[in-house]
């Protein structure tokens, strides 16, 4: 499952389906994002419009046999799937190609697991990869039971599967155990900042819009920045001062990414609580890119989801030294008093410093606490 050698050759291929059509070009351009952030080369493309996955190969037999071609004209070692695939799909694939295939799943998980820093990131994204392997495991013995049944079918080969079956499951309660120790850890870290007052916003937006290079620029810190979909992972908490003495903690979180499976979501859980105790929400969007609406749209989306959407909320356009003056209009239309800053020339920061102070003293909790000063 996991791409182990940076420059791996990789075929990329999957199914759109009618209701992809019209963001087909988006859908297909991020897939390939995704798969530079894994470390791997594309070297050929086989796409497949369909109305439904065939269940035995998910793509049709006909394309099975053009990325046959693929494979050994280009010498790709890995196959890349834009969808999810079945344990029976991927096993039928991986025996008809000779080859590994990585579907979308196992594709993020594979990012994940280079990008997690801290231990708690870590014991997630093994926690997801474990979950995703574990069906695999009785779905490729059933399929095999099947197949043949009785005579032959019992023996080492059964006992080696309920052995890797206990072996996984065992694995997955250690972490569970192990999550729940950490999560109550950080709980205490929050209870903590409550108790000293100490007010937290939390960057939020879709995957490479430039938040980390944002926290960056606002707090003097040097998190890690890269141009590629989930460069942060686990959350950094910096703390960024204002010219009266005041201070808030700023939290950079995980990017956003649409279609995100349900499972990868626990792998990131931390992230969400982060969200759920901020006061405050600030949502950056990547100005420069031409579905910046659209990706807006899809983190307005997932807010609602995670039942965030009325938490107070800044929106903040990033990129605007890359953006034309026809998408500055655009966005200002689209949006009720947008901020524009550049995390790169530092345009516009020092007027979302303002705002973000402003913004912190209308939070509900701080009126409370100005209240209750004021009563005392």
């Amino acid at each position: 499952m996991t791409l182990k050698n940076p420059a791996e050759k990789v075929i990329l291929s999957g199914l759109l389906f009618p209701e992809d059509l019209l963001d087909e070009e988006e859908i297909l351009a991020e897939f390939e994002t995704l798969t530079y952030s894994a470390g791997a080369l594309p070297v050929g493309k086989a796409f497949q419009h369909r109305q439904s996955y065939d269940p035995a190969y998910a793509i049709g037999k006909g394309k099975v046999e053009e990325i046959l071609l693929l494979l050994k004209q280009t010498g790709a070692k890995t196959v890349l799937f834009l969808n999810d695939l079945t344990p029976v799909q991927q096993r039928n694939l991986e025996k008809a190609f000779q080859k590994k295939v990585v579907d979308r799943t196992a594709l993020i998980l594979d990012i994940f697991a280079q990008r997690a820093r801290t231990k708690e990131g870590k014991l997630q994204v093994e926690l997801a990869q474990l979950k995703y392997q574990l069906p695999r495991l009785s779905e490729i013995w059933e399929t095999f039971s099947r197949l043949g049944g009785g005579i032959g079918t019992r023996g080492p080969g059964e006992q080696k599967l309920e052995a890797d079956r206990r072996r996984i499951q065992g694995r997955i309660r250690k972490l569970e155990n192990e999550i729940k120790k950490v999560r109550k850890h950080r709980e205490l870290l929050r209870e903590s900042r409550k108790r000293k007052n100490l007010l937290t916003v939390s960057l939020i937006g879709y995957t490479n819009s430039g938040k980390t290079s944002l926290l960056n620029a606002l707090t003097g810190s040097k998190a890690y920045v890269a141009e590629k979909y989930f460069a942060t992972l686990d959350p950094l908490v910096r703390k960024i001062s204002f010219q009266n003495g005041e201070s808030v903690l700023l939290t950079d979180t995980v990017g956003f990414l649409r279609n995100l499976p349900p499972q990868l979501t626990a792998a990131f859980k931390a992230t969400l609580e982060e969200l759920d105790e901020s006061n405050l929400l600030i949502h950056v969007l990547d100005g420069s890119n031409p579905q910046n609406l659209t990706l807006a749209a899809e983190v307005q989306e997932m807010l609602e989801e995670l039942k965030l959407e009325e938490k107070p909320l800044l929106l903040v356009i990033n990129k605007s030294d890359k953006i034309t003056p026809a998408a500055v209009k655009e966005l200002k239309e689209a949006f009720a008093r947008p901020l524009f800053v550049s995390a790169l020339t530092g345009k516009g920061l020092e007027e979302l410093k303002t705002a973000l102070q402003n913004a912190v003293h209308d939070t509900p909790h701080e009126k409370k606490e100005n209240d209750k000063k004021r009563a005392d």
